[in-house]
């Protein structure tokens, strides 16, 4: 088969969730709800801690990011997926799957750099409560998150630099709603197998530091707790990571399902399951997560639910 650069590729085809005509309709429903109910969730989260006092807290200033992480990461790829359902196309042009992955590993490396330093804002918390605040300066949050952030653009620009000299051949259709950089390489015609060792070594040394550092200070956090002595002081004290942990393990576990599926061309479809679950489920829960585990979250929300009742 004939093959061509990169460069050369004009657009690429997104074959989405599922090609049956007749489940499109569901889809974009279904795709849109939780669209907007991520959005709202992650607003009503950002306005809840801008308007408590109470909440202006390192650990509600690195959730009030986390949250706006979340909404750039759902909106790198469901968007576009559902503009195409609307129009009744599958394209993406060559431009925008490049700009869409960038975003895409923008802000999911943002959001793992966020939850490590969440972990480590926890380990402080129970293990040197004196010098909470002292360490946990408003100087360092501030320069914590701005580092992340630029860390992440510098990582954002992997995908464009492993595929400049990577060519495919006329079949350019993508087993998936957006564009990733896995499922590009299974479509390419030269040989590949460098760029796949590479990917897999950065993502590995940008990917293992974060979570080395969660693994790190869970350990600290859980050896701590265990020296409590009453078991209503270790639940209380454990009880401060529950929403945190629960973030955790569904991040990871969704975001190396992606990639263990994608790597097995047989396993498309729950590539795509996955990719689902990564994306947008993700995102999704973590307001309900935090919500639901966070007496400070929870008693400002009632706040304005009892105030929008009143007018």
């Amino acid at each position: 088969m004939e093959s061509q650069n990169l460069t050369g590729v004009s657009e690429f085809i997104l074959l989405g969730v599922s090609e049956d005509p007749e489940l499109q309709s569901l889809i974009f429903g279904l795709f849109l709800s939780m669209y907007l109910i991520t959005v709202s969730g992650n607003l009503l989260i950002l306005l809840a801690v801008s308007s408590d006092p109470h909440l202006h807290t390192p650990m509600y200033f690195f959730l009030s990011n986390l949250s706006l992480a979340d909404i750039g990461f759902i909106s790198t790829t469901v968007p576009k997926m559902l503009v195409n359902i609307q129009t009744q196309s599958k394209s993406i042009t060559y431009v925008d799957c490049l700009t869409q992955m960038s975003f895409f590993f923008l802000f999911g490396f943002l959001d793992s750099l966020l939850l490590t330093v969440m972990a480590y804002d926890r380990l402080v918390a129970i293990c040197y409560p004196l010098h909470y605040t002292v360490i946990m300066n408003p100087r360092l949050c501030g320069l914590v998150v701005l580092v992340s952030i630029l860390f992440s653009i510098l990582y954002s620009q992997v995908p464009i630099s492993l595929l400049s000299q990577v060519t495919f051949c006329t079949d350019v259709e993508i087993p998936s709603f957006f564009c990733d950089l896995p499922q590009l390489f299974n479509l390419a015609c030269s040989d590949t197998s460098t760029n796949i060792v590479l990917v897999y070594c950065i993502c590995a040394i940008f990917g293992g530091v974060p979570v080395s550092g969660i693994i790190f200070s869970y350990m600290r956090i859980v050896s701590s707790i265990l020296r409590v002595s009453s078991s209503e002081g270790k639940y209380k004290a454990f009880s401060t990571c529950g929403s945190h942990l629960s973030v955790v393990c569904l991040f990871y576990g969704t975001g190396f399902g992606v990639y263990l599926s994608s790597t097995v061309s047989s396993f498309a479809k729950k590539s795509v399951v996955a990719s689902v679950l990564y994306t947008v489920v993700t995102p999704m829960l973590n307001p309900f997560i935090y919500s639901l585990r966070n007496r400070g979250i929870k008693n400002v929300l009632w706040r304005f639910l009892s105030i929008t009742d009143k007018y």
